[in-house]
């Protein structure tokens, strides 16, 4: 099998990364069959099984560096990617390579095409695959231990397949309702599906709701659970609150160099805790490797800044949360920023009134488009709409693509302006080549 080939295989799944999935849609059977053809490959690997509602991926991403610095093989599985697929699967940072993708795929493809022929079974989607992929390739290349990122939600989340060392969740908050849940307490509880029977929790989740769910999970299932960002309580087994600000239990103290914000303070408050958990399980994780790994930490397109006069930043905030996390960053970040710009396009099943009515409080012009590499993208008009209803008189200019969204907005910026591209990995992906350039 070419590359080609192997990505004309994969693209021509059942992708819900394009078509919004229906909570009926999200089941474990489909992949619990594929990997057994496969020879299970998540149950010869060391695993951390990272959820959140935000900062999943950037504490993978601190997870990764610091183990790496601390002389491990790490593999790295993320979704959705910026700009090419082999993202998805890293070992030490390292893309999978066309020629590993299809040698894997082609492992991968008589598996599916056996199952597609069952018809007890629906087809693996497309990110069944990929999942399944990640695993082969981790397995294949002797990963010590691997870092696996939740795609949607958790308990039903076809990564929620493996037995990890440590079950991590971020945080919770209002994102993917229509798969999960309409309150926070029940997308807490669809995050709280990755707990496994007496595997160690971190928990970074804060407020008390959610908090109270998680905990019921984890006492029901005998897993011990270190929360931490939160006061501790009276110790009441299995719980092992902490209250970390600072990462002091590995001589940590300040954000890792790299990723701004206080919300990146709390990921690597959790970080911590996990590298904690992975010290108990017998790895050897040096104060100096955890201290150096989180100073070279990199995470693309999460507040990142990618030029200077004008403060140009690249982000993904695609829900409220991580809305509110970007503006406040910005505030703290760049306080003496002039005119503030943003480009912005969204995927239709966000809660895109909502992020507009956070972004508003801090941008001064929104360019509205749409993304061309996935057609869930909100239709400008309807952003349009939504801004005058929740900022009314904020200034707003439609554009059919998000290049010329963008070369509008750098025709109109000067040097003291901050201009920001934001709203979904899609148009962060679309628009990171051009920005680079």
């Amino acid at each position: 099998m070419t590359y080609d080939e192997a990505l004309a295989f994969w693209y021509g799944r059942i992708n819900y990364e394009v078509r919004s999935a229906g909570p009926l849609d999200l089941k474990l059977e489909r992949m619990r069959a594929l990997l057994r053809r496969l020879g299970d490959p998540q149950d010869r690997l060391r695993l951390v099984h990272v959820t959140g509602t935000k900062g999943k991926g950037s504490t993978c991403a601190m997870l990764e560096s610091v183990l790496r610095t601390a002389c491990y093989r790490v593999g790295l599985f993320t979704s959705p990617h910026l700009a090419h697929i082999e993202e998805r699967m890293q070992v030490d940072r390292v893309p999978i390579s066309r020629a590993e993708l299809a040698g894997c795929m082609e492992e991968v493809a008589p598996a599916v095409r056996a199952m597609e022929g069952d018809p007890r079974l629906p087809s693996p989607t497309f990110f069944e695959i990929g999942t399944a992929l990640g695993f082969l390739h981790f397995v294949r290349r002797r990963c010590d231990i691997a870092l696996i990122e939740v795609g949607l939600g958790g308990r039903f989340d076809s990564t929620n397949v493996c037995q990890p060392l440590v079950s991590v969740i971020t945080n919770i908050g209002p994102d993917h309702m229509a798969q999960l849940g309409t309150t926070l307490e029940a997308i807490a509880f669809q995050k709280a599906g990755i707990i496994k029977r007496r595997v160690p929790v971190v928990s970074g989740v804060t407020q008390d709701g959610p908090r109270a769910v998680i905990r019921q999970v984890a006492a029901e299932l005998s897993a011990p659970i270190w929360e931490v960002g939160v006061k501790p309580h009276a110790p009441t087994a299995p719980f092992k609150s902490e209250e970390r600000h600072a990462a002091e239990g590995v001589g940590v103290g300040a954000t890792p160099s790299g990723l701004l914000g206080a919300h990146q303070r709390a990921n690597a408050v959790v970080a911590a805790a996990v590298l904690d958990r992975l010290r108990e399980a017998g790895m050897h994780l040096p104060a100096a490797a955890v201290a150096r790994g989180l100073a070279a930490v990199k995470w693309p397109a999460r507040v990142e800044v990618v030029g200077e006069r004008p403060t140009t930043i690249l982000d993904t905030a695609h829900n409220v949360p991580s809305a509110e996390a970007l503006v406040a960053t910005l505030r703290e970040a760049f306080p003496n920023a002039g005119t503030k710009r943003v480009v912005f396009a969204v995927s239709s099943d966000k809660q895109f009134a909502e992020i507009l009515r956070v972004l508003a409080t801090y941008f001064d012009h929104f360019y509205f488009t749409k993304y061309s590499n996935n057609p869930r993208g909100v239709p400008t008009e309807a952003l349009a709409t939504a801004l005058a209803t929740v900022a009314p008189g904020k200034p707003f200019t439609l554009h059919a693509t998000a290049p010329r969204a963008w070369d509008a907005a750098v025709s109109a910026v000067t040097d003291t302006d901050l201009l920001c591209v934001t709203g979904s990995v899609f148009l962060a992906g679309e628009l990171r080549p051009l920005m680079a350039s």
